[in-house]
């Protein structure tokens, strides 16, 4: 079934806060650009009814600013089912295949806790529904390389690498596809993306809120795990990677390669933070360690960015909600006009949430008879709202077989890799205010002269 379109999907965990927030307006995109007209099944294990579902699908749209009246939105209502029973019971399982019938191409997706994955795959084989199908499942792949490796190996068992597709919804995000777009639509940018032109890559995500009701599940994941290991290392090799020289469709192989060229992290290369106040959260320990900061200095061992320093950074109760990668290239080796405050930095800038822009930053000639310099920002930016949904690209292409979007199986076990000697307490947790930029340690990461670049709302 690779590359040929699901014909039916069924949904674990339908009625979870992630199908409350993204699923349902995602599924609406879909039915309104006509890609989707088939049964979705829910499936979960509360005794509920199939108008159940369709109330909760209701009030999904509302909460988005859909009107729940209109053609697409009905449709969508019209076509969920729902089916009850226990995941370890394999009569669930063959219910879910009486209720599809006939229909073979379907796309299973898994927004279940990981430890979930195994057993439905096993149910879904058990009843003949894997061959022709494929699932689509969520992050954390794993908690660290060992459990991430052996969580694949269980994957496989029933589906191919081929039909699993793992979800790190920042692989759709418009954002990041603008860095391809500007790399490789342009022949002025990326020959310049190299050590002999780069002096630093930084990345900073800032949150502007805590863990809120989150509690219990930040005292298991943590920032290196909830965002440092998937989002910010997948945002980092959209500008470390090669040019993909045989089209776009290897995109991912030339992404997975600079991600297997990052080295491991040791702990003097990371600072962890917790904000105060944290502790007091429900769900949290009265000493826990757990970071809701990290900040990290990598090396990539490419020749490509040999001994080009990358600083990456990553909190939460931060000022602001925004993240930005800043690419800061080496000033002129000759000071030819005899410039005042010759050196100023060539930025080129790359703002991922809450909007897609891209700014570079150039030095000119600052008006008057002296000779000094002045910088000046050229943006290209998207209104906040305008980016498309990224469920709505990852359903999207998961129907089609199209994994483009989705994280391969060699690039999460590079990318687990990469931080997996530096998780749990590797590195002592320093304190900070909530609305300030961390602790204050994650300065020593940087290289001399250097300070962070602090985005602003």
């Amino acid at each position: 079934m690779n590359d040929q379109r699901a014909d039916s999907m069924v949904i674990f965990g339908a009625t979870g806060d992630l199908a409350m927030l993204q699923t349902y307006p995602a599924l609406v995109s879909l039915v309104e650009r006509g890609v989707l007209d088939f049964p979705i099944i829910g499936v979960g294990h509360h005794e509920r009814s199939r108008e159940y579902l369709r109330d909760y699908a209701r009030k999904s749209l509302q909460r988005a600013g859909i009107d729940t009246r209109g053609q697409s939105a009905a449709r969508l209502v019209s076509l969920l089912d729902y089916v009850a029973g226990d995941l370890d019971d394999d009569t669930t399982y063959q219910a879910i295949s009486d209720r599809l019938g006939e229909r073979r191409g379907t796309l299973f997706y898994l927004e279940v806790p990981p430890s979930l994955f195994g057993r439905i795959a096993e149910g879904i084989a058990s009843v003949g529904r894997q061959r022709d199908s494929r699932v689509m499942v969520e992050k954390p792949f794993g908690t660290d390389l060992a459990s991430a490796r052996e969580l694949s190996a269980t994957m496989h068992k029933v589906f191919p690498e081929d039909a699993i597709f793992r979800v790190d919804h920042w692989l759709a995000l418009e954002s990041l596809e603008n860095i391809l777009y500007t790399r490789f639509a342009n022949s002025i940018l990326d020959p310049l993306l190299n050590e002999r032109y780069v002096e630093h890559i930084e990345i900073t995500m800032a949150e502007d809120f805590g863990v809120a009701d989150r509690g219990a599940f930040y005292e298991q994941t943590g920032a290196i795990r909830d965002v440092l290991q998937n989002h910010l290392l997948q945002l980092l090799v959209s500008v470390l990677a090669d040019e993909p020289r045989l089209g776009v469709r290897t995109w991912r192989s030339e992404r997975t390669r600079a991600m297997q060229e990052l080295r491991p992290l040791r702990a003097h290369e990371v600072v962890r933070g917790q904000y105060v106040g944290y502790r007091d959260v429900d769900g949290t320990a009265p000493d826990s360690t757990v970071e809701t900061f990290v900040a990290v200095r990598l090396t990539s061992d490419s020749p490509r960015w040999s001994g080009v320093p990358i600083d990456i950074r990553a909190g939460k109760c931060m000022p602001v909600t925004a993240t930005e990668l800043t690419i800061r290239f080496r000033p002129p080796a000759r000071d030819v006009c005899g410039i005042e405050n010759f050196g100023q930095m060539n930025e080129l800038r790359f703002r991922v949430r809450p909007e897609t822009a891209m700014t570079l930053t150039l030095a000119g000639k600052r008006p008057g008879i002296a000779a000094r310099a002045q910088t000046e920002e050229l943006t290209f930016a998207q209104q906040p709202g305008l980016d498309p949904r990224p469920y709505d690209r990852l359903i999207g292409a998961a129907l089609d077989g199209d994994d483009f979007y989705f994280a391969r199986e060699d690039s999460v076990d590079a990318a687990w890799k990469v931080v997996d000697p530096v998780l749990g307490d590797a590195a002592p947790v320093h304190s900070y205010q909530p609305g300030t930029w961390g602790p204050g340690e994650a300065d020593s990461l940087l290289p001399d002269g250097v300070t962070w670049h602090d985005p602003t709302a």
